[in-house]
Order: structure tokens, then C-alpha cells, then sequence
């Protein structure tokens, strides 16, 4: 079973007074499709998500759903926990209502064997019918899905149908594709967009995307389409601004590039993020100035 693929976005959560500020969330979704995004990915890492109530969550899906319903844009919602049962439930939900697929993270804090990471998957994949992107992200989550448990999943699951790479490492992505070039392997990491995809990749989720839409569909279209030079033009383009944006945790940096180019009224985190210090807030506003941000 195939999902999402191509320039996907990792979609920051916007707040107001602590509230998610639904109205520039849903602003900021229309802007992606009109630059040829791919698919949008609400609550990941990116959306605050770990900070989010479940209430608040499911909110975010049912925009995303709504604002790309009738647009060739996907929704590829995230649905992880570190508790299964709780994965399974925002599994469903965005089955439910919607969703072109779910992005799952791997469970966080309790570091579970791969039997358990296997396990997990499983419970989440079999819960529903859509289709299911790994997600693999060790520097966040404190655990790490080897390329042997992937794909045992990728075999055991019809509709686990790749995994979304944040380790950063090339050889991994060249591990996955060597051993199972069927598998979906997702750029999790802007800095080797253009790497991952000329080595066989099918897409990215971007947080830089957020930001330059416009930038990242064209780099991914183009390396998919084997149109190589034009692809690493861009990402060799993109070097300044990918760099900045992991000058502090994500998404700390992100939200406030898209506050100063006045893509977002508001500049607010959920505790216990919080704004970038002056040094870095400077740094992203430099590094702004190199580049040509669309507006809404």
C-alpha cells in the first residue's frame, strides 16, 4: 500500500493566548497548497505536539483535513505516543475523519527493545486501514528503529509502507533502500534533502518548508524527476536558512523566522519551549534577509 510522498511539511502549530490560533493555522495550510506542496503533516514534532492536549490534537487533523479537502495536497497526520493505546486512538481518529495516512513516531522516554518497537507498530498498523509511515527520529525520542526492524514491519504490515529518516545518516538510507528498494524512505533532515533523494529516496517532510514551500516542492520534484543538478542547486541554496533553523530545538527556530516574516500575527510556545534568545533571534533575521519568502 503506497501513501504520501513527494514535498511534505512538517506544519508548525501557530498559538494565540495560549490557544491554538485556528485561523492563521488554517491561513498557513492554503498557503502550502498553493505552492505546490505535496502533502501537509500536522502535529509532529514540528506542531508542538508532545505539548498539545489530545483534544487540541485531533483539532489540528480535522483542519488540515478540511483546508486540503478538494486539493491534490495530502494530510498525513501525526499519530504517536509512547503508549500504544493512545497511538491506536489518534490512529483511528484520523482514520476516521479523513487522513491520507498517519505518521507515528517512535515511542519516546520508555525506550523499548525492537521486539517492543516491532510490537507497537504492529498493534497501530493493524488498527486501521490507511497507510502508515514510520517515523525514526533517535535524537528526540532516545531510541533508535534499526533498518532490520523497519523492514521485518514493512514485510509483516500492508500498510506500513516506508519510514520518515531524522538519524541523519546517509548510510542508513542507503542501508534501507539496499535491502528493501521498495520501501518509502522520507527525508527527515533538510540538510540532506537533495542526498537522500538522488540516492533513491521518495520525498521529504520539511521544516524549512513551512517557510519556502515554493523551494522545497521545487528541490523534490526536481529529484524525483531525476533532474539532479536542479535539485542540489536548490538544496546548496537552502544551506544558510537550513542551518539556522536547528540554531535551537526545533521548532523554536522555525516559529520565529515565520513570525518575522510575518507569516504568523503571534509568537508563542508551549512551555516548556520557549523564544529564541537574542543572539539567535538576530541570526534567523539575517539569515532571512537572503532569501524571497511568498506571502500568504
Amino acid at each position: 500500500m503506497s501513501g504520501p510522498v513527494g514535498a511534505m511539511t512538517a506544519l508548525i502549530t501557530p498559538f494565540k493566548n495560549n490557544k491554538i490560533d485556528t485561523e492563521t493555522y488554517e491561513k498557513l495550510i492554503k498557503r502550502q497548497i498553493a505552492n505546490g506542496i505535496d502533502a501537509v503533516v500536522p502535529v509532529g514534532t514540528t506542531g508542538e505536539s508532545a505539548t498539545l492536549s489530545h483534544a487540541e490534537h485531533k483539532e489540528c487533523i480535522e483542519i488540515a483535513v478540511a483546508t486540503c479537502k478538494g486539493s491534490k495536497t495530502k494530510v498525513l497526520a501525526g499519530a504517536g505516543s509512547n503508549a500504544t493505546h493512545e497511538a491506536v486512538e489518534l490512529a483511528q481518529f484520523a482514520q476516521k475523519h479523513g487522513a491520507d495516512g498517519i505518521l507515528s513516531v517512535t515511542p519516546y522516554y520508555n525506550k523499548p527493545p525492537q521486539y517492543g518497537l516491532f510490537k507497537h507498530y504492529e498493534a497501530i498498523a493493524q488498527s486501521v486501514e490507511i497507510p502508515v509511515l514510520l517515523y525514526n527520529v533517535p535524537g528526540r525520542t532516545g531510541v533508535d528503529l534499526f533498518a532490520e526492524t523497519t523492514i521485518k514491519l514493512f514485510h509483516a504490515c500492508d500498510n506500513i509502507y516506508g519510514v520518515k529518516e531524522a538519524t541523519g545518516s546517509i548510510q542508513r538510507c542507503v542501508e534501507l533502500l539496499a535491502k528493501e528498494p521498495r520501501l518509502a524512505v522520507i527525508s527527515g533532515d533538510d540538510m540532506i534533502n537533495y542526498p537522500l533523494i538522488s540516492n533513491g529516496g521518495t520525498g521529504v517532510i520539511s521544516v524549512t518548508s513551512n517557510l519556502l514551500p515554493d523551494k522545497i516542492a521545487d528541490l523534490t520534484h526536481y529529484g524525483m524527476a531525476e533532474e539532479y543538478k536542479k535539485s542540489k542547486a536548490i538544496n546548496d541554496a537552502l544551506y544558510d536558512i537550513n542551518s539556522v533553523l536547528f540554531c535551537d530545538s526545533n521548532p523554536i527556530p522555525i516559529k520565529a523566522a515565520m513570525h518575522i516574516a510575518g507569516l504568523m500575527p503571534s509568537l508563542e510556545y508551549r512551555l516548556p519551549l520557549v523564544k529564541p534568545s537574542p543572539e539567535n533571534y538576530k541570526r534567523i533575521e539575517e539569515t532571512l534577509k537572503k532569501y524571497e519568502i511568498k506571502g500568504l
